[in-house]
């Protein structure tokens, strides 16, 4: 049957159809919806993992048992799981194993723009990389076949377009082959030194292995063109837009399997046509590839590094016709981003800017922290990096920053990648302030469960780790739990850890404000004859607060009645509407 699909969807009935058992992953902005969309499969066990390494491993485990298992992450989660990733590889598997990594071109929703297509050569593990939702259901089926035949993990490719696209895909039944019998192999999978420096050459063989089957498989196809003067070598998104631009006038090698690459089919196909351009988005990974084996190719001395491509770009820089579309009479004023109303980080943020606080930050909502008005975050890094780079700060600078430097880290995040740098503030005796920003949910990806929330993927009861006790269990004395909706509790408790000779965490406790079980308060209106247009109230950057001729005002649509902005106004404008929403 054929149904529209999203690429991630697309994935996700792949490994029903392939009999995955065990899927672990971390919710990772665009690869999130694979993990969310295969535990509505009951066939399939899922769970959401402190981290990517924690996921890999976890799935790594299950291969080892006899079944079929998958993680998934985006580009920079894989950067945490490359410690499993590159021994997996010398290992190998016994049921097979998918790895899934999604890169963000544009950086929608990520901190770097970064190219996973690397990681498979560097760790020597077969990449395929669709460029449809079609293949990516096809592309997954196809990867526990090669995973099992060539005894490595495989790593799918995915990419924000491929990711949150949708197109037609036919799907199939689910035929889940039969448990793989587990068989003590110390030679093959301990990877002390001795054991490792054999599985080596396995590794370099099998890569070649892969490279031959690379030249024939279906997976790289030639597609005729009618004008030779120039044939194009894409893959994934840049196909697409490549065949839009073009259609069938020019040949293209479409690449499915990025690495190993097909050298001589690469080659052959240079050979037929009168000019190569490569279209890839990012780094010149195909174009690298192709001049080391002595072609001159058009590429990124035509097409940018950096950023998305799209059909115009491409028609732009290849000859084709660049459509320009429709003017707007009207310029549309940008939105910046913004946290929503309501939101349990903004009261402590305002504290944290009102008391001239120096902030780490860290990768969550939160990181919104930075935008102004609020302007209350000095550095983001990656998870965990608040933590780390606070002690390192203050031990740089001593009793200069101690008492006017923190960090803040969200309640998943601060599981994922907090605990460590919080026993380092510890064990090594920093003088350090931690604010833990438990919001009850991961929100930046749309609201998934972590092990402080007490709930699992399917929000069935789970075992709850307890913040409190954990930081004393660390070694914290001073441990205190702060509502960010009372700005004065708030603005004490920063005063008086920050004052303190010793190290500290405030955990700043209240659900996300849209979470279906959170019951709000009558929104606010503004009594317009008490208002003195002060402007008080927008010192928050709350988006349902704003200023109409003079005065401020109250978008009830929005308003979840925190009260944060009552707390602010010097004359008491704000009321209650007492009609809950």
């Amino acid at each position: 049957m054929k149904q529209l699909m999203l690429g991630n969807a697309a994935v996700a009935r792949g490994l029903y159809e392939a009999g995955c058992c065990v899927v672990s992953s971390y919710p990772g902005t665009p690869s999130t919806e694979i993990t969310e969309e295969a535990a509505k499969f009951d066939d399939i066990y899922c769970e959401w993992a402190p981290n990517e390494k924690v996921a890999m491993e976890t799935a790594f485990g299950a291969s080892l048992a006899g079944k079929r298992s998958f993680c998934g992450m985006k580009h920079v989660g894989l950067n945490v799981a490359a410690d499993p990733l590159f021994t997996v590889s010398y290992t190998g598997v016994n049921a097979g194993m998918i790895i899934v990594v999604a890169d963000d071109a544009g950086m929608h929703s990520s901190q770097n723009e970064q190219d996973s297509r690397h990681y498979a050569k560097a760790s020597k593990i077969p990449m395929l990389e669709p460029s449809d939702s079609a293949e990516a259901l096809s592309f997954t089926k196809l990867a526990y076949e090669l995973s099992e035949e060539f005894d490595t993990p495989v790593i799918i490719k995915m990419c924000t377009r491929v990711a949150h696209s949708q197109s037609l895909v036919e799907t199939s039944e689910r035929v889940e082959p039969p448990m793989k019998p587990y068989e003590k192999n110390i030679g093959k999978y301990v990877m002390m030194p001795g054991n490792a420096i054999r599985r080596h050459p396995v590794v370099e063989e099998r890569t070649r292995k892969l490279a031959a089957y690379a030249e024939t498989s279906p997976l790289n196809r030639l597609e005729e063109g009618s004008d030779r003067a120039l044939g194009i070598i894409t893959s994934s998104t840049s196909y697409q837009y490549v065949k839009e631009v073009f259609g069938d006038r020019y040949p293209v090698l479409k690449l499915g399997m990025v690495w190993p690459l097909p050298k001589q089919k690469i080659l052959d196909f240079a050979a037929s046509v009168d000019k190569v351009a490569v279209v890839e988005e990012l780094d010149p990974f195909l174009e690298d590839f192709c001049r080391e084996t002595g072609l001159d190719v058009l590429g990124k001395d035509v097409l940018p590094m950096e950023g998305e491509f799209s059909q115009n770009l491409v028609a732009a820089k290849l000859g084709g016709t660049v459509h320009t579309g429709k003017t707007l009479e009207d310029v549309i004023p940008a939105r910046p981003p913004v946290m929503c109303a309501g939101c349990p980080h903004r009261g402590l943020f305002y504290t944290l800017n009102k008391n001239k606080c120096t902030v780490m930050g860290d990768i969550g909502c939160y990181t919104l922290g930075a935008v102004a008005p609020l302007a209350a975050m000095d550095m983001t890094l990656c998870m965990g990096g608040s933590i780390s780079g606070l002690h390192g700060f203050n031990k740089a600078r001593g009793a200069e920053s101690e008492h006017k430097t923190v960090a803040v880290i969200g309640d998943s995040t601060f599981m994922h990648s907090g605990m460590t740098g919080l026993a380092n503030i510890a064990y090594n005796q920093s003088n350090s302030t931690v604010i833990i920003l438990d919001n009850s949910i991961t929100g930046m990806t749309g609201h998934q469960q972590n092990p402080t929330t007490g709930y699992n993927i399917k929000g069935d009861p789970a075992g709850k780790i307890d913040l409190e006790s954990l930081c004393r269990a660390m070694g914290f004395k001073r441990v205190r739990v702060v509502d960010p909706y009372n700005l004065k509790e708030c603005d004490q408790a920063v005063k008086e850890e920050l004052s303190a000779d010793e190290a500290s965490v405030i955990i700043s406790r209240r659900p996300c404000a849209l979470l279906k079980y959170v019951k709000h308060k009558a929104p606010l209106a503004v009594n317009k004859d008490k208002c003195i247009g002060c402007k008080s109230c927008m010192k928050i950057g709350c988006p349902a607060i704003s200023m109409k001729e003079g005065k401020a005002h109250v978008d009830f649509t929005q308003c979840v009645g925190c009260g944060v902005c009552e707390q602010l106004c010097p004359v008491g404008a704000f009321e209650s509407t007492g009609k809950e929403g």
